[in-house]
């Protein structure tokens, strides 16, 4: 069995006809036949049924023409991929994420994939991850960086990074002077929440559902910039993650903690609709972020003598959204 006799296999079930087969390959009709019969007595299984001048194919015809089609999508993916890295990346990125990644993730990643590839446009749209689910699956966008996970048939998601929910509150607050904070100790605080209905609100309320914690929500929002704020004036508490904390915590501006037995962790990944093949730039910009996440702040690193440093203990592996 040769890749020419399966070629020959997919041309008769795709013409329906040795004849046409023969043409479309520009070989004879004896030759078609001739290969088709190699075959059959190679696999002592009969391919193809002769009904008068029609042919039917077998059930074994069929297992063997999907063997023809995956193999020859596979060398055209190849071919593809060997073409385009003799050519400079180009064209337009349409990319999306949730606000913690735009704000956290992609300035950084963005600066390093322009240096390598100035030659891709790219065109960032934050927003809520189901507007941003709809958007990769009607082809309005290409590539997004979403809090998983994401059930959807027609999308792929590759996990890039997992990342642990910390408790924070102002310097000042009461909790931020325990050495150790129990979920018992959050019952009756007010709360500034993520939307309901993301994935990272639903790892907090499953936290809540098991501790029976009813919080107290003073406010809902996506925008994280939004939560510190309201958290540094006292307002409530949050549990965010911790790259959207660092520079605060290290400043002093906040405080934040692990919950006593608990871990909150939710994962990143890429996402993009399910292609025979991905596009190149899109690809570079997903091989970028592996590049570019050994920099970022996704974890408080391990303890040390500071206050916050102290109760927060080194999170279990890298992590971001």
């Amino acid at each position: 069995m040769d890749l020419r006799q399966l070629e020959i296999l997919r041309a008769v079930a795709q013409t329906g006809s040795f004849t046409s087969a023969g043409q479309q390959l520009h070989l004879s009709q004896s030759a078609v036949s001739r290969q088709i019969l190699l075959l059959e007595e190679e696999l002592k299984e009969q391919l193809f049924l002769r009904l008068g001048r029609k042919i039917r194919i077998t059930p074994a015809g069929t297992t063997l023409l999907g063997l023809s089609e995956r193999m020859f999508d596979d060398l055209e993916r190849t071919r593809a991929s060997i073409l385009d890295n003799q050519r400079t990346v180009s064209g337009t990125v349409r990319l999306v994420g949730g606000m913690t990644v735009c704000l956290y993730v992609f300035p950084p990643l963005l600066k390093a994939f322009r240096k390598e590839h100035p030659s891709v446009e790219v065109k960032l749209t934050p927003g809520a991850t189901p507007r941003l689910i709809r958007q990769l699956r009607t082809g309005n966008a290409d590539l997004g960086l979403l809090t998983l996970p994401i059930d959807d048939p027609n999308l792929v998601t590759v996990p890039v990074m997992r990342e642990e929910l910390l408790l924070v509150t102002a310097p000042a607050h009461p909790l931020a002077k325990k050495k150790q904070i129990l979920p018992r100790d959050l019952i009756g605080q007010p709360f500034v929440l993520f939307e309901a209905g993301s994935n990272s609100r639903k790892t907090i309320e499953a936290f809540f559902v098991q501790e029976q914690i009813s919080p107290k929500v003073v406010t809902e929002t996506e925008n994280v910039e939004i939560m510190k704020a309201l958290v540094m004036v006292g307002m409530g508490v949050a549990i965010i993650p911790y790259q959207a904390v660092a520079r605060e915590v290290r400043t002093g501006q906040l405080f934040c903690t692990r919950i006593a037995g608990q871990q909150l962790v939710r994962e990143t990944g890429w996402v993009h609709l399910r292609l025979n093949r991905v596009p190149r730039a899109v690809q570079e910009l997903m091989r970028t972020l592996e590049k570019v996440r050994p920099k970022l702040k996704l974890s408080p690193g391990p303890p040390s003598r500071s206050r916050a440093a102290t109760i927060v203990e080194k999170s279990d592996g890298p992590a971001g959204e």
